[in-house]
């Protein structure tokens, strides 16, 4: 039986992402967000207008997005309510949030170069997608009460990197779901993948059938 429902929030389950970008002075910022989904080789993210990754990009237009798994968590959690605004936004003074200038230090996380922009990978994470902002929106914009808090942005992935470990045996370019666990944030909570539960007629289609001119568009640049 169904019940009608007003729940604070709707994050039902979606994948954990460390985004790296620059800040004014050339230190490095690192935050962590969910807000994401990915088509081809573009993917749109969703963040507070008021945060410092949300100034980085519209100034720098370049970020890395970097996938943390399960075995990350608690890196992740150390950084969960820091902000490399200050001083903090109003917002998240009410949510219990502090200024921190060291994101990768607090969280024990390490820097990697990047070979298409300038903000750095994480070296910890299995997956690293290095990438340029190609539009920017508003959310909301129609309602008074809203407008101008939260910014959507089109992204571009411009290199990937994949630890060898989550790929499939004898393809480079193709992951193993099933050696993959990305760490999962719903309703505020972490989760990982459990095992597949059944087969899917999706997987019958060839991968290579998904390629877009973003992907070859980025092999030629990078390579």
């Amino acid at each position: 039986m169904h019940i009608e429902s007003n729940p604070s929030i709707l994050y039902f389950g979606t994948p954990v992402v460390l985004i790296s970008t620059k800040n004014e002075n050339g230190t490095d910022n690192l935050a962590p967000m969910s807000s994401i989904f990915w088509l081809g080789w573009r993917c749109v993210i969703g963040l507070a207008a008021a945060s410092k990754t949300t100034h980085n990009l519209m100034r720098n237009r370049e970020c890395v997005l970097n996938l943390p798994s399960v075995n990350e968590v608690k890196a992740v959690n150390r950084m969960a309510k820091t902000t490399g605004s200050n001083p903090v936004p109003d917002g998240k003074i009410a949510k219990g949030y502090r200024y921190e200038e060291d994101k990768f230090g607090i969280a024990g996380l390490h820097e990697l170069p990047s070979i298409s922009v300038t903000p750095p990978r994480v070296a910890e994470c299995p997956v690293q997608l290095e990438a340029v902002v190609e539009a920017v929106h508003g959310l909301a914009e129609g309602d008074i009460n809203q407008r101008g808090r939260i910014v959507t942005f089109e992204l571009r992935i411009t290199k990937v990197h994949l630890e060898e470990s989550i790929l499939t045996d004898g393809h480079p370019n193709r992951v193993d779901p099933d050696k993959w666990r990305p760490l999962i944030m719903s309703f505020q909570q972490f989760y990982g993948l459990g095992q597949q539960v059944h087969y899917s007629t999706l997987a019958e289609i060839p991968e290579h059938l998904y390629n877009s001119p973003d992907r070859e568009r980025a092999m030629d640049i990078t390579s």
